[in-house]
């Protein structure tokens, strides 16, 4: 996948207007890459033109170190449309020769202080059935033997695991390291809102998903004992084919979340950046509740235009007084502005309407303007376009431009007022809305 123009594209798209700085994907090691001939033969081909790639567009990997050769597998279970081999090795020293080998090749290619700002990920989620034939125990032997061979080339390259689905292993496989002086420099997991949390009843979790990342973020980060905390995989759901995932809510839920999650983990990575996505076969359905930013035409869904707002923030982070059940407030400041980030947002099942949002601002300057942009039913949705156009399942460029134009972000002017050195400012935002009041104050004299 990751050597097609179309896939190619969406990724320079996300990086240059979203930011996002590292990618990770399955199947480095599949047999459709080609690095394993036999048990002898390797070949980095294939590797080589996907990090090339990512390297020229300013992007590094994220290396998932994943699936099993059929060379070196010890069985024939696979999984997934392009079948991944989810087996464990049946000769672990031939597996971390493998991975030795692999890290000095990128190393002759890239350097070692490039590959040294890489991060080595040890399989995906062997956690399920579906992804690990082995045991917990296999598991933590595989990543043993991952660990020394990448280390065995430079301390200064970084390994983690245990890649798991549901947040779980995190306290087995850091006593594991530890007990056993197995190096793990960080550590990674997955979750996904209806996964569901240790120790609640459906009941509770369906009340409580709408702050359920960050408490699990939160048991996370503490099972890791200081090491930084990477979620490799998370979105508003782990449904292939959910319609929300192309709709105003999960743009909602994705900033509602991002900001819960926001000084608790190193890395957030959102599966996926694109619809061009093959593990259930690829759908040719414009908007087909697939996991991406992006539809397979390259058209931005409000979750896009989300990460866009989010992109957009600056860094410096305020304190907000003020508590709602649906509507939360951020701001954050530049040094000629300030932005309020704003979300109205529950989950699917509870009451939520549209809400009168006031914003005082104290302790500011005089603004000299103020604007809004909004991701809402009315704003950056091209579904709803697309189901207006009858639901086409084959576009036109024509088509794809109009789409494309009903997705973009607006910005209009946002009417304020000033006294005594507050700013008051007032909107309306919708059910599960997403909108970014900026106010400019101009340079500082």
């Amino acid at each position: 996948m990751a050597l097609r123009d179309d896939w190619q594209r969406d990724l320079k798209r996300a990086h240059d207007e979203l930011g996002f700085r590292h990618v990770r994907f399955h199947g480095l090691l599949s047999d459709d890459i080609g690095i394993v001939a036999s048990d002898k033969a390797h070949s980095f081909v294939k590797v080589d033109r996907v990090f090339d790639f990512l390297l020229s567009i300013g992007m590094r990997p994220f290396v998932e170190l994943s699936f099993m050769p059929a060379a070196l597998a010890s069985g024939n279970k696979t999984v997934f449309h392009y079948k991944a081999n989810v087996s464990p090795p049946k000769n672990y020293k031939a597996w971390a020769t493998l991975i030795e080998q692999l890290v000095v090749h990128l190393v002759e290619r890239y350097g070692e202080n490039e590959v040294s700002e890489w991060l080595f990920e040890v399989w995906n989620e062997p956690n399920l059935k579906a992804f690990w034939r082995g045991t917990q125990r296999d598991y933590f032997r595989l990543y043993r033997h991952t660990a020394e061979a990448i280390k065995k080339i430079s301390a200064s390259f970084k390994v983690g695991g245990p890649a798991t689905a549901k947040s779980e292993w995190i306290e087995d496989f850091v006593d594991y390291c530890e007990r056993n002086t197995v190096p793990a420099d960080f550590v990674s997991t997955h979750h996904y809102p209806n996964d569901g949390f240790a120790g609640k009843t459906e009941v509770q979790l369906f009340k409580s998903q709408r702050g359920i990342m960050r408490e699990v973020a939160q048991d996370t980060r503490a099972h890791a004992r200081g090491r930084p905390v990477y979620y490799t995989e998370w979105n508003t759901s782990s449904n292939p084919f959910d319609e929300l995932h192309d709709e105003p809510y999960a743009a909602a839920a994705i900033a509602s979340t991002v900001m819960e999650a926001n000084g608790l983990v190193e890395g957030y990575s959102f599966w996926t950046f694109s619809d061009i996505f093959e593990e259930h076969g690829l759908p040719s359905t414009p908007f087909h509740g697939g996991f991406g930013l992006l539809t397979l035409h390259g058209i931005p869904k409000p979750t896009y235009r989300t990460f866009e707002l989010l992109h957009d923030l600056g860094e410096q982070q305020s304190l907000v007084d003020g508590l709602h059940e649906t509507v939360d407030c951020s701001v954050v400041q530049k040094e000629s502005s300030v932005t309020a980030l704003l979300t109205n947002y529950t989950t699917p099942g509870h009451s939520i309407e549209t809400e009168e949002i006031h914003i005082r601002l104290t302790n500011a300057r005089e603004p000299v303007a103020a604007r809004i942009r909004r991701v809402d039913e009315d704003h950056a949705n091209p579904k709803r376009l697309w189901e207006e156009m009858g639901r086409p399942e084959s576009l036109s460029q024509k088509d794809i431009d109009r789409l494309e134009a009903a997705s973009a972000l607006v910005s209009e002017k946002q009417p304020f007022e000033f006294h005594d050195g507050c700013v008051f400012l007032k909107t309306n935002l919708p059910a599960h809305g997403v909108a970014t009041i900026t106010i400019d104050f101009g340079p500082q004299r």
